[in-house]
């Protein structure tokens, strides 16, 4: 499978793993491959679903951020579905079995990191297909991060001013830097325990081949497994630097303009809750420029600040991503070159499903 482009304009890939499977897309494509159980490959294409595209402004830098993480959340539970209804073993009376609530937490967490890999999706005419379930496990992801990484960081840090004293509260730096510290405390502590379960085990091996896909790919390669296999299964541009890069824009923006709020309520524990309130619309320029930063740090003339600023990401990919066998490695060069022949106007088989008997039928 060749990896060049004709275009000299080389299509922006990104990825996400799903079970027993990879997701590709480009700012036109969605494509994910997942290996069935029985050793059958099973591939969908389609169009990469725009969310709001008539607001053409929402593509703009910093703006953009945000919405590439809505746009992600809500593919991926689409990616997610169809991964478990091909890659899981079927339950007792042949019904499709389900992903469990560890796989769920995982997926998120994978979601809204992919979305810093890939690109702004180009508006068309039309809406995105509405999925409701699509639209739900969102509204159920966003409600779950900004507690988990918003809600509880603030609370946390409160209980800690309130052992220390009145001079430590939200008005201090102290306050938002130990908040950032709890932060990242918590994403820390969250990855490294479900990286301890079987089914994230998988996910973060189907990781690593996604990555090694890409490093295929920008190296301008042939997509093989043979060329992939020596390849890190680290990557400057993946989600997970993305998120510490989240945490220290937050901090900046936090201690910058935070401080500077009068106290909102008599009352210490509302004045606390309406707080986290403040936070919660924060998050979106926060993404969006963590976004831009995230863009900007896989750049070969990057600021050496921002590339420090995504060291701790790369570290942590030792958790998020591990080995992946050959196997698994073909599905992803698998979905990446399906991705890339339809950014290029050339796709292989039409939108919709095509199951394949192994590797060597769908690569060819």
């Amino acid at each position: 499978m060749s990896a060049e482009s004709p275009n000299p304009s080389r299509p922006y890939i990104g990825g996400q793993a799903v079970i027993e499977g990879v997701m590709m897309r480009g700012p036109k494509s969605f494509v994910v491959a997942v290996r069935r159980p029985d050793g059958q490959i099973a591939i969908r294409e389609q169009t990469w679903n725009v969310l709001l595209p008539k607001l053409t402004f929402l593509r703009w830098p910093v703006f953009r951020g945000a919405v590439v993480l809505a746009e992600s959340l809500h593919n991926g539970y689409s990616a997610l579905t169809f991964s478990s209804e091909h890659g899981l073993p079927p339950e007792e009376g042949g019904a499709a079995a389900k992903p469990g609530p560890i796989a769920m937490l995982t997926f998120m967490m994978q979601s809204l990191m992919s979305g810093a890999e890939g690109s702004p999706g180009i508006p068309g005419p039309s809406a995105p297909k509405k999925d409701r379930g699509a639209d739900a496990m969102l509204a159920i992801a966003t409600v779950f991060m900004l507690g988990f990484f918003i809600g509880l960081p603030h609370l946390l840090t409160w209980g800690v001013g309130k052992a220390l004293g009145p001079a430590f509260d939200s008005t201090s730096v102290a306050f938002h830097v130990i908040d950032g510290v709890f932060r990242v405390g918590i994403l820390v502590g969250y990855l490294s325990l479900i990286s301890r379960t079987k089914d994230a085990k998988r996910l973060f091996e189907y990781h690593g081949a996604e990555h090694k896909a890409i490093w295929t790919y920008e190296t301008k390669q042939e997509l093989t497994v043979g060329n992939a296999r020596p390849f890190t299964t680290r990557h400057p541009r993946c989600g997970t630097s993305f998120l510490f890069i989240v945490v220290g824009v937050a901090v900046l923006l936090h201690v910058a303009l935070l401080p500077l709020l009068p106290r909102l309520h008599a009352n210490d524990a509302i004045n606390q809750l309406l707080m986290i309130l403040i936070k919660v619309p924060m998050a979106f320029p926060i993404a969006g420029l963590a976004f831009e930063l995230q863009r900007l740090s896989a750049r070969d003339n990057c600021p050496a600040v921002i590339t420090w600023m995504t060291k701790p990401g790369i570290w942590m990919q030792g958790i998020t991503t591990q080995p992946p066998d050959d196997a698994q490695q073909e599905i992803a060069l698998l979905s990446l070159d399906r991705a890339l022949a339809r950014e290029l106007g050339t796709p292989k088989t039409p939108e919709g499903v095509t199951i394949y008997g192994d590797f060597a039928k769908a690569a060819a």
